[in-house]
């Protein structure tokens, strides 16, 4: 399966990161702006301090009193780490409240994609990109977005301060930071490189835990363990690496910031030095200008940080809009379920081509057939014959690649996504059972449906049985993916789940490959019954369960072969005489 990254998706047209985080940031701007502010002020009460230094050694010198400079340097102090405080919190808040954003916003479109999309992907990959993607957001909010504002103004008031103080000096000051400015801006690129790499490994990593959880017993049945492992351990070893390299350009940037510095300040206390010695500055302003040097380095830290931080956030974005790219349903809102009485529906494939992929060969070969409101119309055939793939054609998971598929003689494209599916029940192959209650998954697709249609439905799905030997009833919890039912009682729980909605189309895809004769009978009774008020699609293997059917679909390598009943297809249709020959000769071995 084709694993989604940046050589699989390209970006040309993708809006620039900064304007992507600004649509995240818009909902809480008015946070971001008070928390902006707070840290302005917390700069604003730092510059003063070296002026009020100033002032404090030339009243020493002057031999007055020093009480006042004193009592307002106690004021600065204790303002700035009042206020820097608060805003680090009001930052910090407004930035776990950008990631919030950033993460409905991804969930949501990953719910709506196309399920041609999730099959061509990874879902590790894809929960990587909603988990440890949009948690950079939250550096990149805090750090880029506020703190090169911040430290932006903040250096620049610095560097005016300074001006103010001496411009020889600050000439000498704004030197060593052009040539530290330079190496960053060599460094830069190959942060936002590296941490991209690091965050497609995470996805791989992810992608390949997945694939192993989920399948944990086939791993262990098959003494994969140890392969399975190596295969994690190597996406893991690669994130590392990649890790590494961009916290190892982070390190660089970081130091080189630190080193110029430095180099400014013992370049500031020679030149300083000298001029204080020639009489050009008194010793106050030498002085108040190396603790502004000193206080340079936090803005100027606060700007380094921000632009690595935009690297690697920007890496992040990029995958977050590659999800976005993915083809998705349109927005949609949830469509009553039919009332009861509601007439069933009509289904018409006509002259249906279809393939999974502009590369992969045709499914359907131009299949045509209709099936009349009410009754039970099962699909035979050899595996690979298209059957279920006109399932997916009906729900829309999918659509015709020519030809047209109609419900109740409306091309099923023209439909709303909500009213189509609120019209079917749908039965897959795996009869996948959720992570929950048995109550929550029966009602998963009617919420709203009362106790006595509960009751009903499990009933004549035989489940009534299961539910009085459960410790809690329909409270039991059933186990991630539904491990703690067998096999034919996660079936029995998915058609009770579709019943429940009371369907005007029912797709039964396989729906009792795995209950016993009991089971399989007592659940055709009701499928039999379903077929009575509403029209029921069945794939299906079991000779008992064609041979009840109103009409019998024969497929074979994507074509329709033949329509009839059971006496009809055994005496016109080789295909399907074979088929039930082999059935007759399974039934008679068992």
């Amino acid at each position: 399966m084709a694993q989604l990254t940046s050589t699989t998706v390209t970006s040309g047209g993708d809006p620039p990161a900064w304007r992507v985080l600004a649509g995240y940031v818009r909902p809480h701007r008015g946070a971001l702006v008070l928390g902006a502010v707070l840290s302005l002020a917390t700069g604003a009460t730092g510059l003063a301090l070296p002026l009020v230094a100033q002032e404090l050694i030339q009243s020493l010198s002057d031999d007055r009193s020093i009480s006042g400079a004193l009592v307002l340097m106690s004021l600065l102090v204790a303002a700035n780490a009042g206020i820097g405080a608060l805003g680090a919190y009001v930052l910090q808040r407004t930035a776990e409240s950008v990631v919030l954003t950033a993460r409905r916003s991804l969930t949501s479109y990953l719910l709506r994609l196309r399920i041609s999309a999730v099959d061509a992907t990874e879902p590790g990959d894809l929960l990587s990109r909603a988990t440890s993607d949009t948690t950079l957001l939250r550096a990149m909010t805090t750090e880029s977005l506020v703190g090169f504002s911040t430290g932006g103004l903040t250096l620049v008031g610095t560097l005016v301060m300074m001006g103010t103080v001496d411009l020889v000096l600050l000439g000498v000051t704004l030197g060593v930071i052009a040539v530290a400015a330079t190496v960053m801006g060599l460094i830069v690129p190959l942060i936002h490189k590296a941490s991209k790499r690091a965050q497609e490994s995470i996805g791989q990593m992810g992608a390949a835990l997945e694939r192993v959880l989920g399948a944990l017993r086939t791993v262990k049945a098959s003494g994969a363990e140890d392969r399975e492992r190596r295969t994690v351990h190597e996406a893991a070893e690669e994130s590392w690496r990649q890790s590494v390299r961009a916290a190892k350009w982070q390190a660089l940037a970081g130091n080189t910031a630190g080193l110029s510095m430095q180099v400014a300040f013992i370049t500031v206390l020679a030149v300083g030095g000298a001029r204080v010695a020639t009489g050009a500055i008194g010793i106050g302003a030498l002085v108040a200008f190396l603790l502004y040097v000193f206080y340079l380095m936090s803005p100027i830290q606060q700007v380094v940080s921000a632009i690595t931080q935009y690297q690697i956030g920007a890496a992040a974005i990029a995958r977050i809009q590659e999800v976005r790219r993915l083809p998705s349903e349109p927005v949609h809102a949830p469509a009553p379920l039919p009332a009861p009485g509601t007439a069933p529906a009509t289904v018409t494939f006509d002259d249906v081509r279809f393939r999974y992929g502009p590369e992969l060969p045709y499914v359907h070969h131009g299949v045509s057939f209709s099936v009349p409101a009410r009754g039970m119309t099962a699909f035979v055939g050899p595996s690979g014959a298209g059957k279920t793939t006109v399932f997916a054609l009906i729900e829309r998971f999918y659509d015709a690649t020519d030809g047209r598929v109609l419900l109740d003689g409306k091309d099923v494209t023209d439909w709303d996504f909500g009213e189509l599916r609120a019209a079917i029940g749908y039965v897959e192959q795996d009869a996948p059972v959720l992570s929950g209650t048995l109550r929550e998954n029966l009602l998963f697709g009617a919420p709203e449906a009362d106790d006595r249609a509960v009751a009903e439905v499990l009933r004549t799905t035989r489940l009534d049985g299961l539910v009085a030997r459960l410790p809690d009833g329909l409270d039991t919890v059933v186990g991630h993916r539904g491990t703690k039912l067998s096999g034919g009682e996660r079936q029995r729980v998915a058609i009770a789940r579709a019943l429940l909605r009371r369907p005007r189309l029912l797709l039964l895809d396989e729906a009792t490959s795995q209950l016993d004769a009991v089971n399989e009978a007592a659940l055709r009774e009701t499928v039999a019954e379903a077929a009575r008020e509403t029209t029921v699609l069945v794939v299906a293997h079991r000779l008992s369960t064609v041979t009840t059917a109103d009409r019998i679909v024969v497929m074979d390598a994507g074509r329709v072969q033949a329509v009839g009943t059971h006496a009809e297809l055994v005496a016109a249709n080789a295909l399907y005489a074979e088929l039930a020959a082999t059935q007759f000769l399974a039934a008679t071995v068992e």
